[in-house]
């Protein structure tokens, strides 16, 4: 028997966690008998490294990073801890990503606010983390020409509301300046948290209508359960 060990960086928001745990219940109904466990990097429990030693001896797991970009939680923090773990027969899947199935969800995200793709003048302004490595910004910053494929708006551009450029605000004069008469924030984010109410924050005292982030929608959990049939399959064909 496999095991599914969701993984999340963690938060002192409670919001965060119970979302990881809503992705985690859809998992286990999309898929009964699959032995299915949330663990987090930090901040919340049970820590990674407690699940994983926790484990059946014997028992194959694949953790799957409940993280939107393949940054520094994906490529060093959690095989770190998968290490410490010291378990065997674990493996890592790769992250979320920018897959279509999540943008799909964003554009419902929009519409549950009024936005329509026919929507003539709308600016749509993505805010994503930001990382430090810049071929991770650019693979982020590709969901914006997604989200906007075949809408009549001006244009939808990413912004990150922490490390590189643009910035929130800079992003919003540049869609300005483009020509939008009207603006909507869609945030590049898996749940409610700190970072995004400071993105809300923003948004209120500009006057400008922020969609929810993603949340515990079917396709999250179905993109969580590509990526790890993706990572049996892979060890099976070892």
């Amino acid at each position: 028997m496999s095991t599914l060990v969701l993984t999340a960086h963690g938060s002192k928001d409670p919001r965060s966690a119970a979302n990881v745990c809503a992705v985690a219940g859809l998992v286990e109904r999309m898929r009964p008998g699959l032995d299915v466990r949330v663990a987090f990097c930090e901040q919340n429990a049970p820590n990674l490294v407690d699940v994983l030693a926790g484990l059946p001896d014997g028992r194959r797991a694949v953790v799957a990073p409940l993280l939107l970009a393949s940054a520094y939680h994906a490529r060093v923090d959690i095989p770190k801890q998968i290490t410490r773990a010291g378990a065997h027969g674990v493996r890592q899947a790769d992250v979320l990503g920018e897959d279509d199935r999540l943008v799909s969800v964003a554009r419902e995200r929009l519409a549950e606010v009024g936005v329509s793709g026919r929507d003539r003048g709308l600016g749509v302004l993505m805010v994503a983390i930001g990382s430090s490595d810049g071929a991770v910004n650019a693979r982020t910053a590709t969901v914006a020409a997604k989200l906007a494929a075949g809408t009549q708006w001006v244009g939808a551009t990413m912004a990150f509301a922490t490390g590189p450029q643009p910035s929130v605000a800079q992003a919003v004069e540049r869609l300005r300046c483009r020509g939008a008469r009207r603006l909507v924030i869609a945030p590049w984010f898996l749940a409610p948290g700190l970072l995004p109410d400071r993105v809300q924050a923003y948004a209120r005292k500009a006057g400008i209508v922020m969609a929810a982030p993603l949340g515990a929608d079917r396709l999250v959990a179905e993109t969580v359960l590509d990526r790890y049939e993706q990572t049996v399959a892979a060890r099976t064909a070892a």
